[in-house]
């Protein structure tokens, strides 16, 4: 029987693919070759990457093969590669289709998958000044597994001593003082790309992550 909360992972999964879809498509070739919130990843890297998201286990070992030096590195170069034989409009076509599957890379859950689709549409859009909203529901599914694990975010050791509020839903985690935003902008403050949110937070907490944001090394 299917799982409700999972059931309505996938449906955000779906509509996030769908609109990383139809705004990649409005992009202009200078946009798509942009810098992208995550350091050495272009636009088309990142879009690149959201069409790797049904690895098998095969697949994952020969990318390790083809680019050995841990797994961040596994995962860049992937990208890149696919970026370097994927034109933007088949990327496009790639991440529509994909939509409506509910296959995920070998060793991670749906939960990961949804992180990956929302996380990555807002390194896409930030830096072009576009805007791709985050439903707060979704943004709760991904911001409570987010903060729950460790690798690779780290995020209850790197916000240790601040409480995370969101404004648009009831979700909430950590203690100290206080850091409110939308679920979107929390959810980069989690993944360690506070720079580009930290603008439009609000409370006593925001000057502490703001010094920390600016000792932080960008995301990949």
């Amino acid at each position: 029987m299917q799982n409700p909360d999972e059931d309505r992972a996938w449906q955000a999964i779906r509509t996030q693919r769908l609109a990383v879809a139809d705004l990649l498509e409005s992009l202009n070739a200078g946009e798509w070759r942009h810098p992208s919130l995550c350091e050495g990843w272009s636009v088309h890297d990142v879009a690149a990457h959201l069409t790797l998201q049904q690895l098998s286990l095969l697949d994952g070992l020969a990318m390790f093969a083809r680019a050995p030096g841990g797994m961040n590195r596994v995962i860049r170069e992937a990208a890149r590669r696919q970026a370097a034989r994927t034109p933007p409009e088949d990327i496009v076509a790639r991440i529509r289709t994909s939509a409506e599957s509910r296959r995920h890379n070998v060793g991670v859950t749906h939960r990961e998958t949804l992180i990956d689709a929302l996380v990555h549409g807002q390194d896409i859009t930030r830096p072009l000044g576009r805007v791709l909203p985050i439903a707060a529901d979704a943004g709760a599914i991904a911001a409570d597994r987010v903060w729950s694990k460790g690798w690779p975010f780290h995020p209850r050791r790197r916000l240790a001593g601040l409480r995370l509020a969101a404004t648009d839903a009831e979700w909430a985690a950590g203690a100290g003082p206080e850091v409110r935003g939308s679920l979107g902008d929390l959810l980069l403050v989690l993944t360690g790309r506070g720079a580009a949110a930290v603008g439009d937070l609000d409370g006593d907490g925001v000057p502490e992550l703001r010094r920390r944001v600016s000792l932080a090394t960008s995301p990949g």
